[in-house]
């Protein structure tokens, strides 16, 4: 028995080199391909420019090169290949701005998808989300449509956490986008039914959460001498450091919500945060706000507080376009 236990542990060990040693290659492999096709859209730029003067030669150029290299190669050159790879080297003129970490983990998938975008800090911003956290193509393209980027930038403000270099309000999403729970968009006083189908696509809902975040209990009873309360969902954030919970509620924010969650976070820091731990976050998830009540409730100035919305459809680009559009105004009227 003892012998069988060793040769197992013996496949597995050997397995486990072969796939270091894979994957290390790959990242290899990627990184030398995504240099060459950089360099390719470089050659079919200054090769464009010498013959300038000549109508429609871009086109010309790229329907014989693709022809070429096909009959050369095999696949993979095809002519919107050979665009995709001229627009990368326009779209990103100085390749230095790729650090070898960042190539290695970036697929040409991904990078195609992150060079269309017109926003160039928005585009920096995927590059460096999508190369630390490993994200797939799959879940780049998903971030991408539901304007992970613009729903952080919407919620900023200038707030910092004094006992720790993470700023929490990097990690708040204002809205959070749930399109996966595939539950009706009208679910009001069906708070249960909401939880639910986040709980059953806690994998999807971490990923729309962000980095860092890991799923802890849900309905956590917290007991004072002589009540319990149940808190909804806690997580915990490993870069922040603090437990995050969050109360659900399938309609309008209210004063109430906004005292319960205080409530909340003031007890759960009182009975469950130990020593090392930063100060608890609270996220009330409702289908709407009022302004009103947010600037003029604790909301206003508590570091520990956040209310932010949840679609259970895609936003549109209009709707992206004005998160942005009031963030500004946020920022001109302090």
């Amino acid at each position: 028995m003892e012998l069988v236990e060793t040769e197992n542990n013996f496949y597995a060990e050997i397995g486990e080199l072969l796939k270091q040693s894979r994957n290390k290659a790959y990242k290899v492999v990627n990184t030398l391909m995504v240099q060459t096709y950089w360099q390719i859209g470089k050659r079919i730029v200054e090769q464009e420019l010498q013959g300038k003067s000549k109508a429609n030669y871009g086109d010309y150029l790229i329907t014989n090169l693709s022809r070429h290299l096909t009959n050369t190669f095999g696949k993979g050159f095809s002519e919107a290949n050979l665009w995709n790879m001229r627009q990368f080297y326009e779209t990103f003129p100085e390749f230095d701005q790729f650090s070898t970490h960042c190539v290695e983990n970036l697929t040409w998938t991904n990078i195609r998808q992150i060079m269309r975008l017109k926003n160039k800090a928005e585009r920096e911003y995927y590059i460096k989300e999508a190369s630390e956290q490993n994200w797939s193509s799959r879940v780049l393209e998903r971030n991408i449509k539901t304007g992970y980027y613009r729903r952080l930038l919407s919620s900023q403000q200038p707030l910092k956490f004094e006992t720790d270099k993470q700023n929490p309000i990097d990690f708040i999403k204002d809205p959070y986008v749930t399109e996966f729970l595939n539950v009706p968009e009208n679910i009001t006083g069906k708070e249960s039914l909401l939880e639910a189908a986040l709980i059953g696509n806690l994998k999807q809902f971490l990923l729309e959460l962000g980095k860092g975040f890991s799923f802890v209990d849900r309905q956590m009873r917290i007991s004072t001498e002589s009540s319990h309360f149940y808190v909804d969902l806690v997580f915990y954030n490993y870069l922040l450091k603090c437990f995050v919970i969050i109360d659900l509620k399938t309609r309008k924010l209210s004063h109430a919500d906004i005292g319960q969650m205080d409530m909340y976070v003031r007890m759960f820091d009182s009975l469950k945060r130990s020593k090392d731990d930063n100060p608890t976050l609270g996220i009330i998830l409702c289908t709407e706000k009022d302004e009103t009540v947010v600037k003029y409730s604790i909301l206003k100035e508590n570091k520990q507080l956040f209310a932010s919305k949840y679609k259970t459809v895609l936003p549109t680009e209009e709707e992206l376009a004005e998160m942005i559009t009031i963030q500004h105004q946020k920022e001109l009227s302090r």
